[in-house]
């Protein structure tokens, strides 16, 4: 395995235990959480509970940061952003807050020498995120974006399923509740969507993407049509209205067989946001080979260019 030399940000006063190969052992990350709605809540408890004998023992909360005045969350008190961002114990940021703010606290936090862990999506572009990513780079940080969509039973057990298969056509129709327009354009707020057909089906070329929207009746309907690199067709459907039920649908057809349900895989003790927060103590230990971290930065980028392009092209339709 490959080690990647990680540049600390840390006050020498912090007694930091550094090795000459770049990582680090033994010592503890103070970190804060960024937003108290659902998955704010979850990274707190795996911060105050984290998997033994694992990377992700080396984080400790030192506070939570809303916009909201709270009492303490399950233990741990309320700090600002200005303390959050300058306070040498602090090292690094989760932020769960809604999409459209993401951008801002990811440059605030790279700025100030913080490590970032963001849920996804990082930006609501691709422009942007590559200019965080590059900020991350100048400052020797690390910029993790969550996917735990890729670590889910019924995803790990579908790509198993399909592993050799050539696909020929398919589609996936997620249909979910009305957003809130802080979530984004439908492309970037489902982009666990689209990660999972780049992470199933390689590289993507969209052809097409149109939106049908009611506002009044917070209903709408994306539909973006895409290319594989062998050219075979993929359909991605977002629709999201009042009453409609969280589901993936799915129709891939292959040369010899077609999966319209999901697999149910086998249930993992360990969770999804704990075995991300292990994934990013990893990465900052400098336990990930740098093949994998641009295997993985190659796809966020890849999907958020997808984004971009499905929204350009449902936005023209709609002039």
């Amino acid at each position: 395995m490959q080690i990647i030399n990680v540049k600390l940000t840390f006050n020498l006063s912090d007694a930091l235990e550094i090795h000459a190969e770049g990582t680090f052992r033994g010592i503890m990350l103070g970190s804060v959480v960024v937003g108290i709605g659902i998955a704010g809540c979850v990274r707190m408890r795996d911060l105050l509970a984290p998997l033994p004998s694992s990377a992700a023992e080396k984080f400790s909360i030192k506070g939570f940061v809303s916009r909201r005045t709270l009492e303490d969350q399950q233990g741990v008190n309320q700090i600002s952003m200005t303390e959050a961002l300058s306070r040498d114990d602090i090292h690094v940021a989760f932020i769960s807050t809604e999409n459209t703010s993401h951008e801002e606290h990811i440059r605030q936090f790279l700025e100030a020498g913080k490590h970032v862990c963001v849920e996804y999506p990082m930006t609501l572009s691709h422009t942007s995120a590559v200019d965080l990513w590059n900020l991350a780079q100048q400052k020797g940080l690390v910029l993790h974006e969550e996917h735990i969509e890729l670590l889910t039973p019924d995803f790990k057990q579908l790509k198993k399923d399909i592993a050799g298969k050539t696909l020929e056509e398919g589609t996936l129709h997620f249909t979910g509740g009305s957003l809130k327009p802080s979530f984004g354009f439908p492309s970037f707020s489902g982009i666990a969507r689209l990660t999972w057909l780049v992470d199933l089906f390689g590289e993507l070329t969209v052809t097409a993407a149109s939106l049908v929207e009611e506002k009044d009746n917070k209903y709408m309907k994306m539909t973006a049509h895409l290319l594989t690199r062998q050219q075979k067709p993929l359909t991605w459907i977002e629709e999201r209205g009042p009453g409609l039920g969280r589901a993936k649908h799915i129709n891939f057809r292959f040369q010899d067989t077609t999966i319209t349900e999901l697999p149910a895989g086998q249930r993992e003790p360990v969770g999804l946001f704990m075995q991300d927060l292990v994934l990013f103590g990893q990465k900052l230990q400098g336990e990930v080979s740098a093949a994998k971290l641009q295997e993985e930065r190659s796809r966020i980028l890849h999907c958020l260019q997808l984004a971009d392009r499905i929204q350009q092209l449902s936005e023209s339709t709609q002039a």
